[in-house]
């Protein structure tokens, strides 16, 4: 199947009548060969480990990924954030902070809102965004409950290294954070995780919640780690402890 930006929109009219349109996704975004089925990527992130006054993550990703940095503060991209909290009813207590990302959820409102299929699920759990097929409409941003999409407001220069992993683009899509899939399919970790273990705070633990083997499901296993606005429904991959 070929389409172009501008053909693929005359599906949109079908996807607003609720006709099921993620397997048209599926087969029109090139599904990395790598993405295994029965896997569930996600990550364990521990705030008690995360020092407010770090950025490792998120200078890691923004160069990995090449997220511009705009002067504007409502233009601004990210890929992912650090958001500082006041821990409450803790007499005392300093500010924290914890590093946020795309969820990567199992049942994300982004996917179901968009009106081109430009979202979609890997089989291992990674929500990835074709950029071909995004048209900017930003109907995902709204649906986001975790503010965890940018749109491009502007064009996108090449990175500086030359990194090949995410060249320049035109604006006028939507992007967001990918667990660097990229990596994750030359068998490495996101860009964040490596940077934070860098520093020897090792706050985020990414890996095969499905396998009881990994790092991350042994967290899971211990009843701390939880999801943040469970009561959403959106199964998200990313899990929080010490919050």
């Amino acid at each position: 199947m070929d389409f172009d930006r501008r053909g693929f929109l005359k599906l949109g009219a079908v996807a607003a009548a609720g006709t099921a349109i993620g397997p048209v996704a599926a087969a029109v975004t090139g599904q990395s060969p790598a993405a295994a089925a029965g896997k569930r990527l996600g990550m364990v992130i521990d705030a008690d480990k995360c020092p407010t006054d770090c950025t490792a993550c998120v200078d890691a990703c923004r160069k990995e990924n090449n997220v511009p940095r705009f002067t504007e503060p409502e233009l601004d991209m990210h890929w992912i954030r650090k958001i500082k909290f006041h821990p409450k009813g803790v007499e005392g207590a300093q500010e924290r902070s914890f590093p946020a990302m795309c969820f990567h959820c199992e049942n994300p409102p982004c996917a179901h809102v968009c009106p081109v299929a430009a979202t979609f699920i890997r089989p291992d759990g990674i929500v990835q965004v074709d950029k071909h097929r995004c048209i900017g409409c930003r109907y995902c941003i709204v649906a986001c409950p975790y503010k965890a999409r940018s749109f491009v407001s502007k064009p996108v220069e090449p990175a500086e290294d030359g990194n090949p992993n995410v060249p320049s683009r035109t604006h006028g899509v939507v992007e967001k954070c990918t667990l660097c899939a990229h990596r994750v399919d030359e068998g490495k970790e996101p860009a964040c995780v490596e940077a934070c273990r860098a520093t020897g705070q090792e706050a985020m633990v990414f890996g095969d919640l499905h396998d009881q083997a990994s790092a991350a499901a042994e967290l899971l296993r211990t009843g701390r780690a939880r999801q943040l606005r469970a009561d959403l429904g959106c199964q998200p991959g990313v899990y929080y402890m010490g919050l």
